[in-house]
Order: structure tokens, then sequence, then C-alpha cells
């Protein structure tokens, strides 16, 4: 095994955490290599098929994990440069002031973070004017504080949601614009502009980008990076373990398998592991020496524990009128983020989901017998069509984890049944708005094929948790700066380094973090 040039950085992944990481620090002139298990992902008809992407799941990854009965699911990952951000929705939401605090839900205690949000809003604003994040600070009343406002004006409601947006006002609620991270020129009627790269299409959540118009962790970040002369990547470099020195407090090689079967070694100043919760908490068990005998940075035996990924439910309202959006993505609800006039605890938030297309419904048909009729077949039924996301918190539990089998598969034993009280009156809540909303109001429907809902513990694209950055090392892998308590040179910036996950999206949270990462790491190299 042969090793390669030394570098001053080697960052493993290259999605919200890893690519933004490496974006900050191409500037610095130091030598930064990027491994990414995954390549480019093709561009080709497939990537906006809904029977491709959903059905046949084309692009996920091709490989099993198993759940605590050791029954396999495949796992909702995508290796390919960019990471898991080339399929996200590209909604970008900050966490609120609470939730860096302790918040008692109906389920549980939802831990403090070692740092406010005030200690994450500089970087909450530059990462969403770097991820081109279009939307309005002030019109969510429960939002935090802000220092600047969204750079990009928010994307415009299309007439049916903008009606959508009215009714929930009428209703006393307040719907704001949700925050999305696309690269798009709109005209006085919200319109895309002839020169603007993302077209206002219906494509936007689930589905790769054709034209580079979401912005993803590629478009954004890496690709960019990779202009500096000091920047390198290395694609189809599966990294399996990570090798120390005597002492155990440095890490001192990176061992890839790559495509071609064979095996590499890379050696840097300070290695950064960005592959995703799950994928990193197992390469770090993986990892085990005499030194480290229960996995690296595990002296806390915290490593694979409180795995979290959100308690969400896809759904698929049925408009009375026609549903012609074809951009759905613009709105969110967070009335009830904290709690409601009927319920002290938090239920959580709502906002749009990509619109359901008539290969998507037909997909869901087995479970939705019955509900098609002459009067409305299922492509009828797509067109009236309106689909809602809602997420509510997980709570962290040590029995919640990522753990390996003797062979090193991944086990990942999840409590599917974590806090869900308050995500079922969310959804009670939205329920008993339909007949108010222009919506059939009995039908409610769960959008399976999204996301894998129909098999929860598949639905791993909120993945989180299983390295938690702390000020005890006896309680945590990470101190504040995401390194290793038990390593110097050993940093972790994906979501795996949250204590809790609130009820947003993580990964404008992961972004800014990864941008505060990137300053200390840039300060150390001086």
């Amino acid at each position: 095994m042969a090793d390669t040039a030394h570098y001053d950085v080697i960052v493993i992944g290259t999605g919200a955490g890893g690519g933004t990481l490496a974006h900050r620090l191409a500037p610095t002139g130091r030598r930064i290599l990027l491994l990414e298990r995954g390549g480019y992902l093709p561009r080709e008809r497939d990537n906006w098929e809904s029977t491709a992407v959903f059905v046949r799941g084309k692009y996920r990854a091709p490989e099993f994990w198993y759940d605590k009965h050791g029954e396999s699911f495949p796992p909702e990952v995508n290796y390919y440069v960019g990471g898991n951000t080339k399929f996200y929705g590209a909604a970008l939401f900050r966490l609120r002031p609470e939730d860096f605090g302790e918040l008692r839900h109906h389920g549980g205690i939802s831990p403090a973070w070692p740092i406010d949000y005030a200690d994450l809003e500089p970087y909450y604003t530059r990462a969403e004017h770097l991820y081109l994040v279009h939307g309005r600070h002030g019109e969510d009343p429960g939002e935090g504080p802000v220092s600047a406002q969204y750079a990009y004006p928010p994307v415009e409601h299309e007439p049916r949601i903008q009606q959508l947006s009215d009714d929930l006002e009428k209703r006393g609620l307040h719907p704001f614009h949700l925050p999305i991270g696309v690269n798009l020129t709109q005209d006085e009627h919200g319109r895309a502009t002839h020169d603007s790269v993302c077209i206002r299409c219906d494509r936007v959540d689930g589905f790769p980008c054709l034209v580079r118009g979401k912005a993803d962790a590629q478009v954004i970040c890496v690709d960019p990076a990779l202009e500096y002369p000091g920047v390198e990547l290395v694609t189809g470099a599966d990294v399996r373990s990570l090798e120390t020195d005597p002492t155990g407090r440095s890490v001192t090689r990176v061992v890839a398998e790559l495509d071609d079967g064979s095996t590499a070694g890379f050696t840097g100043d300070i290695v950064v592991v960005a592959c995703g919760a799950v994928n990193s908490a197992a390469l770090l068990l993986r990892s085990a020496n005499e030194r480290h005998p229960d996995g690296l940075a595990n002296s806390s035996g915290t490593v694979g524990r409180h795995y979290m990924r959100h308690n969400n439910l896809a759904l698929m309202a049925v408009s009375k009128e026609p549903n012609d959006t074809q951009f759905q993505k613009t709105l969110a609800v967070n009335d009830w983020y904290l709690g409601s006039d009927d319920w002290e605890y938090p239920l959580g938030g709502i906002q749009m989901l990509g619109k359901s297309d008539a290969d998507q419904i037909q997909g869901e048909a087995p479970r939705w017998a019955g509900l098609a009729s002459p009067d409305m077949p299922f492509e009828v039924l797509a067109h009236h069509a309106v689909d809602f996301w809602l997420c509510g918190e997980d709570l962290p539990q040590p029995e919640n984890r990522v753990t390996l089998d003797g062979d090193g598969a991944i086990h990942l034993t999840l409590d599917e049944k974590n806090n869900i009280a308050g995500l079922e009156r969310l959804r009670h809540k939205l329920q008993g708005l339909l007949g108010h909303l222009g919506m059939h109001p009995h039908h409610l429907l769960p959008h399976s094929l999204y996301l894998h809902k129909g098999m929860p513990i598949g639905a791993t694209a909120h993945q989180a948790g299983t390295v938690r950055f702390g000020t005890d090392p006896a309680a945590s892998a990470l101190d504040v700066h995401c390194k290793a308590h038990d390593l110097d040179n050993l940093y972790v910036v994906d979501t795996s380094f949250f204590p809790s996950i609130g009820a947003v999206n993580p990964s404008l949270t992961a972004i800014a973090n990864a941008l505060r990462v990137g300053d200390h790491i840039a300060e150390r190299l001086g």
C-alpha cells in the first residue's frame, strides 16, 4: 500500500459538511484533499424521472443495513460528489434560539447545546448567502434575531399556494415563504427569467438537478474549491479506517478502498470526517485499535449513540380546485413549533413538498386502494394533489444507535415511536384545517414513496447525533470546535455533532457549523 503526497487537511465526504468546509479552507492556500466514496452523479433523463428516482431507487446506494431484529433494509443514502445534498429539497432553515437550550417535550427532554444561537448566527447568515437561499426574514414571528436579510428574495408562490397562504392567514396563522437554496432569478410575476439557472420546475424535491439550479454542495462548494491549485478530489475512495500513532493521540493515515479494488493510504496534519451521521460513526467504530479499543473518539462510549432522524410525515391532500403548481415548495408554517393553545409541548412544523405527479400517485396505488374512482382516476387525483411535509423532533436516546457486527455490517437500532405525540397532534391540526383551505377534509394520505416513508427506519435523510459535541469528555465525543476530545487532529463536521435535532431540516445548521469549524481550522493552520 503506497502512500500519496502529504496534505495539510484531509476531508472525508463532500456533502453539506465536508464540501462546505473544503470551500472555506480552499482560499488558505493549504494542500487539501477531498475523499469521496462515490463519483459524480451522471446527468441523464432519469434524473427527473419519478419512477427511476422514487419507485426504482436508481440512485440510492446499492447496500443494505440491518435493524435491531437483524432484518435488512435499503437506507436512503446517496454516494456522489455533493453527498445527499444532490437529492435534498434545499429547504434551508435555521434552528430557533430555543432549540439550543433544553426543551421539554411530551416524550422527554431535548438537551441543550454547548453553544447558543448567537454563536452560530453569523455563520447562518454566511451559509444563507453562500447557498443562495431565497427567503424573507421577519415573516416567521418565531424565528431568532438575524444580522442580515437573505441575499435573495423569496421564491414567489404560484396561484394555488398563494391562495393556501391567504386561507391560512384567515385562520389566524402565520405562513411564511420557505427558505430554499436555488439559483433563481424571477421576473415581476415570479417566473424564471431567461438568464436564470433554475427553471422553476417540479423536480427540485428529491431529484438531482439536471441544470445545476439547485444549491447543492457539489455545485456551490466542491467545484469552486477545486479551482484552487492546492485542492484535490479523489472519487471512488471508500474510507475504511483511520490509523493513529502509537500514543493514540493523532490520526496518521487514512486508509481507503478504491474503485479498482486496490487500497490507498493518505496522510494529513488534520483529518476531518464528514461521511454522514451513520457512516461517520461506523468509520470511527471500525478504526478501533489498542489505544482506542471501543473506536476512535469513543472514550465516552457515545460514538454511534443518540441517533436521530426526525419524526416526519409526508402527506398528500386533495384540493377541490385543480392545483396547477409546478414549484410547490414555497410555503411553511411554524405556529405550533413550540406548542399550541391546547398543548404545552412542541408539535413541530409544516412545509410544502415538491408536487406529486401521476407516476408517484400510481406508485402509491396499492396503499390508496378505493380512493380513486371513475370521477377521479389517479391522473386527475395527481392534478388535485397538494403535498405537505410535517416535521417533529426526534429525541436523542442512547439506545438509538449505530453498531457494527463481526463482518463490519452496519446495524441501526431505532425506536420508531420516540416522541411521536407532537407529530400526531400536528397532523390533527392540519386535518382540521383542510375544509377551510379548499381541500377535501377527509383526504390526507400518507405519501409513502417520498423518502421511503413506508419504512421509517430507511428514511435516513435527516440522520444526526451519533458523534455529539459537548464540554464534558465523559458525555460527548467532540469539543465545541468539533475536534475529538481524545485526539489532537481529528474533527467531525457533518450532522453527527448535533446534541438535538430540532424540528427543521438540518442542512443549514450543518453548513453553518462547517463554516464555523472552518474558521477555527484556518486559524489553527496559521
